[in-house]
C-alpha cells in the first residue's frame, strides 16, 4: 500500500496567491486520488476474502454501497475499477495478476483518478485475445503516460486509434449492423410561429451533426480582448445549425425548386422597414421583428417584398438585388471572414451586411458592406451598442459601446 501525503489546510486562504491556490488544488487532487486508490485495495482484500465471510453481505458492492452511502451502480462500478488495476488472488490462494498494472501504479502515485481510467480501461477489453501480451501493455504504457497530462476525450481518441492499429478488421459484424441507416426528422410549426426539430440519427450522421456543432458552435469572441460570447451549448448548436442551413441554401450547386433556388420571401411595410418598428412576415405565414427582417434584408437568396400604405406590392426585389455573386468575391478577398474583432469566422460562414441599412437607402456595394457571421450580424443589429462604418480607405470599422470603451475607439 502506498504511503499517502497528508496536507494541513492552509489558513487565510483570501492571502494566497493564483500559483499557491492552484498549487493546493494540484496537491489535494493527488492526495486525494490516492486514498482512492488505497481503498480499492481494501476493497479487492475483501472481495478476495469474501464479504459474506466478513460481514455477512452478499456483495462487496452492496456492501460498499450501504457502508459509503452511495449509489449501487456507483459502488459496482468503484468495485470493478479497482479489480482490475489491482493485483488478488484466487480461491486457492495463489496470486491473481491485475488487468491493468500500469494504470494501478499511476492510480496509486496519484497521477490518476476514475475520470481517467474508466476511459483508459475501455481499451485493453477490446484488444482482441490473439493480440500479443507485450503489444497490450506497450498500449496500456502508452494511454497511461497519456493520461498522466490529459483527459477523457483524448484518452478515448488516442485508444480508438490504437485499437484501429491493433485490430484493422474489427469485430466481424452482425446481422443487425447489415441493416440499411435508418434517419427521421420531423420538424412541427407551434402556434407561437417556432418550429420543433426532433428526429433519430444513425451513427453516421449523428457523428457528422456532432462534428458541426462543435465545430461551428464554438464560442466565439464578443470583442477584440477575447471575451467569449454568453450563448448557452444548446443556443450555439442552435445558431450552428441554421448556419450550416445557410450555407446550403446560398451555394452555388443547392438544388432548385421549380427552376429558383430555396428562396425565403419576408414581406414588411415600407414604413416598418424604415422606421424598424412593426412587424414582418416570413413566407406570408410566420412574423418576425422588423430589426430581424432589416437583418434578413442585408444578404442575398432572400427576396424583400415592401409594401405600401395599402399593403400593394411597391418592389419585389430579385436574390441578385442585393449582393452579386461578384461582389461577394470581392467582399471574401477583403475581409477575409467575419470583419469584427477579434472574430475568426472564414468567408464561407459569413453574411453580408449592409453597413447603412438597405431600407434607409443604403447602397448595395462594396463600401457600404461587410462581411458578418451570424452570431455578430446579430449583435450588430441588435441592442448590444456595437456599431460599424466604413472607414476613409473603405475598410468596415467597428464601434464599441462606452461600457467597454469609453473613448469608443474605433476598432478592426
Amino acid at each position: 500500500m502506498s504511503s499517502r501525503r497528508t496536507l494541513e489546510p492552509p489558513q487565510e486562504l483570501w492571502r494566497a496567491g493564483a500559483r499557491e491556490l492552484a498549487h493546493g488544488v494540484v496537491e489535494r487532487l493527488s492526495v486525494a486520488r490516492q486514498a482512492l486508490a488505497e481503498i480499492g485495495q481494501f476493497l479487492v482484500e475483501i472481495e478476495s476474502r469474501g464479504p459474506m465471510e466478513l460481514f455477512g453481505h452478499g456483495s462487496t458492492a452492496g456492501w460498499l454501497a450501504e457502508t459509503a452511502r452511495i449509489s449501487p451502480k456507483e459502488a459496482r462500478d468503484t468495485v470493478a475499477r479497482a479489480a482490475a488495476v489491482n493485483e488478488s488472488r484466487n480461491l486457492d490462494g495463489t496470486p491473481a495478476p491485475a488487468f491493468a498494472p500500469i494504470a494501478g501504479a499511476a492510480a496509486a502515485e496519484g497521477d490518476l483518478g476514475h475520470q481517467q481510467l474508466d476511459p483508459l480501461l475501455a481499451v485493453p477489453r477490446k484488444i482482441p485475445a490473439e493480440v500479443s501480451a507485450e503489444d497490450r501493455s506497450d498500449a496500456e504504457q502508452i494511454l497511461v503516460d497519456l493520461a498522466r497530462r490529459a483527459g477523457p476525450r483524448e484518452i478515448l481518441d488516442a485508444g480508438a486509434e490504437l485499437l484501429a492499429r491493433l485490430d484493422p478488421d474489427g469485430d466481424e459484424p452482425k446481422d443487425e449492423d447489415l441493416k440499411p441507416p435508418s434517419r427521421e426528422v420531423f420538424l412541427r410549426k407551434r402556434e407561437d410561429g417556432w418550429w420543433r426539430l426532433t428526429g433519430l440519427l444513425d451513427p453516421e450522421f449523428g457523428a457528422r451533426a456532432n462534428a458541426l456543432f462543435e465545430t461551428w458552435g464554438q464560442r466565439r469572441p464578443v470583442d477584440e480582448d477575447g471575451n467569449l460570447d454568453p450563448r448557452t451549448p444548446a443556443e450555439r448548436h442552435g445558431d450552428a445549425l441554421f448556419d450550416a442551413i445557410h450555407y446550403a441554401m446560398t451555394n452555388d450547386k443547392a438544388p432548385t425548386l421549380s427552376g429558383d433556388r430555396t428562396t425565403i420571401v419576408v414581406t414588411i411595410p415600407l414604413e416598418t422597414l424604415t422606421t424598424g418598428l412593426g412587424a414582418a412576415c416570413v413566407d406570408g405565414v410566420s412574423q418576425i421583428t422588423a430589426r430581424h427582417a432589416r437583418m434578413l434584408a442585408c444578404d442575398a437568396k432572400l427576396i424583400p417584398a415592401v409594401l405600401g400604405t395599402e399593403s400593394e406590392p411597391l418592389d419585389i426585389g430579385r436574390a441578385a438585388r442585393t449582393v452579386t455573386p461578384g461582389q461577394r468575391r470581392a467582399l471574401n478577398l477583403r475581409d477575409q471572414g467575419c470583419a469584427f474583432p477579434g472574430c475568426h469566422r472564414r468567408p464561407k460562414h459569413c453574411e453580408a451586411h449592409h453597413i447603412l441599412p438597405w431600407g434607409q437607402l443604403g447602397d448595395t456595394d462594396l463600401n457600404n458592406l461587410c462581411l458578418l457571421c451570424r452570431y455578430h450580424h446579430m449583435v450588430i443589429h441588435g441592442q448590444s451598442g456595437w456599431t460599424v462604418r466604413s472607414a476613409t480607405d473603405g475598410r468596415p470599422e467597428f464601434i464599441p459601446p462606452q461600457y467597454l470603451d469609453p473613448l469608443q475607439k474605433p476598432r478592426r
